[in-house]
Formats: C-alpha cells, sequence, structure tokens
C-alpha cells in the first residue's frame, strides 16, 4: 500500500445507477430492470455490490425508475452484501428517471455524511465487468487531486463508434469539429465507471432532469477530468449488456470466479 494511500480516507461511498428503461434490451425489461437481469445467475448489479464491498465501500446509493419497486426486495438494506444500500426513487418521487447528471445531484443529498468535496464510485448498474475491481489507489490519488471526475475508458464499441473523448496523458479531452466541418471523432468512450465530486454536477438541482455529458464535456474543456484505459489483461473484460444478444453474450462467457451458471462454486 502506497504512502499516498495511507494519507487519506478510503472512498467508502458509491452510486450505482439503475434508472433506466432499457429499451433496446426488450422484451426483457419489459418485466424486470435491466441491471436485475441475470449473468451466471447473479443479478448484473449484484456484481458491482459484490466488488464494492471487496474495495472497502460501505454505503451505496442506487437510484431507481424503471420498474424501481423491484429493487428493494431483490437487494434489501445491504447487509448480506457487507454494505448500507440506500435507494433514490426517482420514478416514485418525480413521475420519471431524471438522467445521469440529475439523479446523481437528486440522490448526493442521501448520502449520509457524503461532504461535497468527497470522493465517490460512480457506475452504472447494466455493464457487465465480473473482475473489475474498485482500486484504492486510483481512489486516493484522484481524491488528492482538484479534478471534478476521473473517467475509465474503452476503445470505442460498435454501437458507439464515433466515440467521447480522447486521452492525453491522464487529461480526457474532448477536441471540437474541424474548420471543415467535419464531426471530431474520439478514439475513446466513456465506460461508465468513474470518480466523481459534487461539483461535477453544480447548478443541478434536485429533481432536475439532466444528462451528464454535457457536464463531463465542461470539466474536460476546463482541464478538469482525468482518465484511465480500461486494460482487459489487469481489469477483465468489460461489455455494456444493452441488447438480448450481449446477455447472451455474457452468459455464454466462462463463468468468472470458479462458478457455474447458477451461481454456485465449481471445484
Amino acid at each position: 500500500m502506497s504512502h499516498l494511500q495511507d494519507s487519506l480516507p478510503p472512498v467508502t461511498r458509491a452510486m450505482i445507477l439503475a434508472a433506466g428503461r432499457g429499451e433496446r434490451m426488450r422484451p426483457l425489461t419489459d418485466a424486470a430492470p435491466k441491471p436485475l437481469l441475470a449473468v451466471h445467475g447473479r443479478p448484473l448489479i449484484v456484481w458491482h455490490l459484490l466488488a464494492l464491498a471487496r474495495a472497502g465501500v460501505r454505503q451505496v446509493l442506487i437510484n431507481t425508475a424503471w420498474l424501481g419497486d423491484q429493487f428493494e426486495p431483490c437487494l434489501g438494506d445491504g447487509r448480506r452484501f457487507g454494505l448500507q444500500i440506500l435507494y433514490s426513487h426517482e420514478g416514485r418521487d418525480y413521475g420519471q428517471a431524471l438522467e445521469t447528471a440529475g439523479g446523481l445531484a437528486t440522490a448526493w443529498p442521501l448520502l449520509q455524511g457524503g461532504a461535497d468535496d468527497e470522493a465517490i464510485w460512480l457506475v452504472s448498474g447494466d455493464i457487465y465487468a465480473p473482475r473489475w475491481q474498485y482500486s484504492a489507489e486510483a481512489a486516493a490519488r484522484f481524491a488528492a487531486s482538484p479534478d471534478d471526475a476521473a473517467l475509465w475508458l474503452v476503445p470505442n464499441p460498435g454501437f458507439h463508434a464515433q466515440g467521447d473523448f480522447d486521452l492525453d496523458g491522464d487529461r480526457v479531452r474532448r477536441h471540437p469539429p474541424g474548420a471543415d466541418g467535419q464531426i471530431a471523432r474520439h478514439p475513446y468512450t466513456y465506460a461508465n465507471v468513474a470518480l466523481v465530486r459534487r461539483r461535477l454536477v453544480q447548478g443541478i438541482a434536485p429533481g432536475q432532469r439532466a444528462a451528464l455529458g454535457p457536464c463531463l464535456f465542461d470539466a474536460a474543456a476546463r482541464g478538469a477530468l482525468a482518465g484511465h484505459l480500461w486494460n482487459d489483461g489487469a481489469d477483465g473484460p468489460w461489455l455494456n449488456v444493452g441488447t438480448p444478444q450481449e446477455l447472451e453474450r455474457a452468459n455464454a462467457a466462462p463463468a468468472p470466479g470458479g462458478t457455474d451458471h447458477a451461481g454456485r462454486q465449481l471445484g
């Protein structure tokens, strides 16, 4: 463990985004929210809860909207994962999903004891990354920085070929279109895993519907957005589970951690 980690408090809070409708995943999401769909016998969101608990996170806030009443019966208060789970029920309280920035701005006051400048983990509940570890070293470096957020980036997947960002060292950039009017293309896509501070969504009121993209682009323009490339060798596979075919692909892959498709230990 580095001296940097020793000198900073750990990141002990996280938010999992789970409010989306999951249109591309229909008809499966007609009956269940996408983060509760199972891979190897375990809901997608549970893979994140277990990884967060292993990383020393103790409080996780989950925002819900579409079929939001299914989350608490499935996940409870978090004690069985070694966590405290809190919920921000956007559908119930505001009548709709608030998008990522709106959801984060609305949920932040619910994080018990979370100061405005405190770093938290932010992850989408519908990505599948079974070997991913929430790095204490990366969290400590972010906590010691002045940045608004640190993003993990992946090479552009087929469904998002134009990408979101460029990476210059550890600085995330977003270059404007060229003088000839051509749309700027960026080699990397936001992997939906980040470390963030509340000021990333400053100016967005609780209950306001707002996308995260403009907040990230503004932070990049101010030089306040750090970036890490996803490393398949160290971090394991990353899959955005957006369609029934991608869910099948995740379940067809070898089960991680010596488990079978029902989540039972092998050997």
